[in-house]
């Protein structure tokens, strides 16, 4: 037997390879600052974690709605409503296993094959990779530097056409930290409100801001919300990775559509993590809060450093929890540069160039670690940092 051939266009994420690369250095007794994989150090807040505990004890443990349990689609419908300003009900909710279903069957049920898809780049690699999967043409769109890693505009303007059928936002955004401006995002909606297309806005890092302002959601304008698939999820927010709960809030046309692929797949998301997720968003906010603030903390010193570094420009970054340092003036390729710091400083990061061509000659640095641990990886590419400041 052969693998089918769509296998060969289905891609991977790079953060997993380098983590089990640096765990192999680490059972050879070296010493690894892991700044590789996005996801939160804290622990999930324990009442979250009680929750799920009196889940199990009450039997929360069978199949459950397809859908998501009815309880927890009107909690994520209120906050839905409430924070991005719209009217939507629970009508509108698919839970799933985590956030990567809701980019997977929306394309699966949308895209055929020659459909073209305009997604960031750098951006998170699953999309060009389920694009490709689909037999869809990939579109994408270089974030500027300059304009703090959102769209050009002019070239998107340029890029849309008759074959467009997505538009994948995410902001903030995986991995440059950029959150795209309200007024971007006002421009994108007059280019693409009369088309026959659908927006697809990755809004996962939602609460993890640092803008005076909240990242404004492309589905609040008028006449988006008909055309607008919102991911969001606990992963990120309440760090609960591990725990596999996200959700999309979309048009009501696209639901069954949803569900059917859910049920071909997962038959359901389990019933005792939905319980706990309900926990989230219903009780205290305070430990998400603190959080936000120690990732601002963390940001500010760990960016102040690498802005020390010879050939090394690093963005504030608006939201998530990563620094994409440029690193073109030390005149090392990216994806070698990479290599060099995992392998000679300990120091275990991601190639730009893993997130899409424009990406090359970045690095990203995911500061979901302790200052201390921060501070050290800083420390330890600036010792290194003569292997190409005197070269």
């Amino acid at each position: 037997m052969k693998l089918a051939e769509r296998m060969q266009r289905i891609g991977n994420e790079t953060a997993f390879d380098v983590l089990v690369r640096a765990r192999a250095l680490e059972a050879k007794g070296r010493s690894v600052v892991h700044l590789e994989i996005g996801e939160p150090d804290f622990p999930t807040p324990p009442h979250i974690v009680e929750a799920a505990k009196q889940a199990l004890d009450e039997g929360w443990t069978h199949y459950g709605p397809t859908q998501g349990l009815p309880e927890l689609r009107s909690v994520i419908a209120q906050h839905v409503s409430q924070t991005r300003r719209i009217d939507v009900g629970p009508e509108h909710v698919c839970v799933v296993p985590g956030g990567k279903p809701i980019l997977f069957f929306p394309m699966l049920a949308l895209l055929e094959p020659g459909d073209e898809v305009i997604y960031p780049n750098p951006g998170f690699p699953i999309y060009e990779s389920m694009i490709q999967f689909l037999g869809a043409r990939p579109v994408p769109i270089p974030l500027i530097e300059e304009r703090s890693f959102s769209f050009d505009l002019n070239v998107l303007r340029d890029q849309l056409s008759d074959r467009t059928r997505m538009l994948i936002l995410n902001s903030p955004q995986n991995p440059t930290g950029g959150v795209i401006p309200a007024e971007d995002i006002e421009e994108i909606a007059s280019l693409v409100a009369e088309r026959d297309l659908i927006v697809l806005s990755d809004e996962i890092y939602s609460r993890i801001y640092y803008t005076a302002e909240s990242p404004v959601s492309i589905a609040s304008l008028p006449g988006m919300k008909e055309k607008t698939i919102i991911l969001d999820g606990f992963s990120k927010t309440y760090a609960m990775t591990g725990w596999r709960i996200g959700y999309g809030v979309m048009p009501e046309w696209l639901v069954d559509a949803v569900n059917k692929l859910m049920v071909n797949s997962n038959s359901c998301t389990a019933s005792f993590t939905q319980r706990a997720a309900i926990s989230a968003l219903t009780g205290p906010q305070d430990e998400v809060e603190d959080m936000v603030q120690e990732f601002r903390r963390r940001r500010d010193a760990f960016c102040a450093a690498l802005n020390q570094v010879p050939g090394f420009r690093c963005a504030i970054p608006g939201g998530a929890f990563y620094a994409f340092a440029n690193v073109k003036l030390t005149g090392v390729p990216s994806h070698e540069l990479a290599d060099l710091l995992l392998n000679e400083a300990g120091v275990a990061c991601l190639d730009g160039g893993g997130f899409g061509k424009y990406g090359e000659g970045y690095l990203r640095f995911s500061y979901a670690n302790s200052i201390e641990n921060l501070m050290e990886a800083a420390n330890r590419i600036q010792a290194i940092s003569r292997t190409w400041a005197n070269g």
